[in-house]
C-alpha cells in the first residue's frame, strides 16, 4: 500500500515540476469540530498524505460561523500550498449568501483543487409516527400547514436547506426546530419529542440501521449504498430533487500552479487507495473526485443554486 502511494508521489512530482513540495509540514484546516464527519475525513486523508509526502499533515480544527472562520483563515494564509482548506457546502456555497460581511470571496480568494466526495441528507421519522413515505409526508403537510415539525441543525445548514428546497418544490409548510448541535436534534427525535429529523446520512445511519428512526428518503439522486432499501426523493415523486453535502480541497488564490498540480495528483492517489475508499464508503461518503476545472464549475453552480433557495425561502441574512 505505502509503496504504491510512494510511486504515485514520485510520478506526481515529476509531472508537476515541483519535486521539492512539500519540504515542511502542511496545515490542513477543517472549519468544523473534532469528531464530526469532516474531521474524520480530514484525519484519514491527512494520515495517508503524511506517509506519501514524508512530511506531517497537521489537521487543524478552526470552528465557527458555519465554516466561515476556518475558510477566512485559509484565505488570508500565504499562497504556497502549506495551508489548505477542507472546503465544503457550508463555507464555500451557502454561507456567502446567508451571512453579511463574509470576509472572503470564494471565486476570488480560493483555488478549488479537487472534490473529495459527497454524502446525502436523509429525512427520518420516529417509529411511532404513522407517516411512512414522502408522499404521505407531503399529503399530510398540505392538509395541515405548519403542523408538522422537524429537527435539524441551524438555519442555513445543508440539512435545513434541503427541507427548504423540498418545501419550495412541493409547496408545503413544515416547521424547523433548530439545534446548535445537530446531534441533539437527532437525540430528541429518537426520544419522540420531535416527529421528524433531517441530517447528513453519516450522522444518523446508526439509528436508522437499528430501527430507532424510520427512513423516509435520501436527498441524493442515487440511493445510498449503506441504505439500499431507502428511496430517493426523486423516486418518491419529487422531480428534479438532488441535494448532497460535499467535501473538497481548496488553496489560497495565487498558489503556484505546479504546487496545485502536485496537491491534486497526490490527493487523487490517496482517494483511489482501496482502504481509503472503503473507510469513506463506510461513512456513506461517495468518493467521486473532480478535476480542478470541473470542481471550480461545480462550486459556482452550488453558489448560484443555494443563493436562489435562500432568497426564495425568505431566509434573512444572519
Amino acid at each position: 500500500m505505502e509503496s504504491s502511494l510512494a510511486e504515485g508521489c514520485s510520478s506526481a512530482s515529476s509531472a508537476s515540476g515541483s519535486p521539492t513540495f512539500p519540504s515542511k509540514p502542511v496545515r490542513y484546516v477543517v472549519p468544523f469540530g473534532a469528531g464530526a464527519s469532516p474531521d474524520f475525513v480530514a484525519r484519514l486523508l491527512g494520515d495517508r498524505l503524511t506517509r506519501l509526502w514524508g512530511q506531517q499533515v497537521i489537521v487543524e480544527n478552526r470552528v465557527g460561523v458555519a465554516g466561515i472562520l476556518g475558510a477566512a483563515f485559509v484565505a488570508k494564509s500565504p499562497p504556497d500550498g502549506y495551508t489548505l482548506l477542507q472546503c465544503n457546502i457550508a463555507s464555500s456555497a451557502i454561507s456567502v449568501s446567508l451571512y453579511s460581511n463574509v470576509p472572503y470571496d470564494q471565486a476570488r480568494d480560493f483555488i478549488p483543487i479537487t472534490r473529495i466526495g459527497t454524502t446525502p441528507n436523509i429525512l427520518t421519522a420516529h417509529p411511532s409516527v404513522p407517516i411512512k413515505s414522502i408522499s404521505e409526508f407531503i399529503t399530510y403537510a398540505r392538509a395541515h400547514p405548519g403542523k408538522l415539525s422537524y429537527s435539524a441543525g441551524l438555519a442555513g445548514e445543508s440539512p435545513q436547506l434541503s427541507m427548504e428546497l423540498l418545501k419550495l418544490l412541493v409547496k408545503i409548510d413544515v416547521a424547523h426546530i433548530p439545534f446548535k448541535v445537530a446531534a441533539q436534534g437527532i437525540t430528541d427525535t429518537i426520544g419522540g419529542q420531535i416527529p421528524f429529523n433531517i441530517s447528513n446520512l453519516p450522522a444518523i445511519v446508526g439509528p436508522v440501521q437499528t430501527g430507532r428512526l424510520r427512513p423516509l428518503a435520501v436527498t441524493s439522486a442515487r440511493r445510498a449504498a449503506l441504505l439500499p432499501n431507502v428511496p430517493t426523493m426523486q423516486e418518491s415523486g419529487v422531480s428534479r430533487y438532488d441535494v448532497s453535502s460535499w467535501y473538497g480541497v481548496c488553496a489560497p488564490a495565487n498558489t503556484p500552479a505546479p504546487v496545485i498540480d502536485k496537491i491534486y495528483a497526490d490527493f487523487s492517489t490517496v482517494l483511489r487507495a482501496p482502504d481509503v475508499k472503503q473507510k469513506l464508503d463506510e461513512m456513506a461518503i461517495d468518493t467521486t473526485p473532480k478535476g480542478r476545472e470541473e470542481f471550480d464549475q461545480f462550486i459556482r453552480d452550488e453558489l448560484a443554486r443555494w443563493a436562489k433557495v435562500i432568497k426564495d425561502a425568505g431566509i434573512p441574512l444572519q
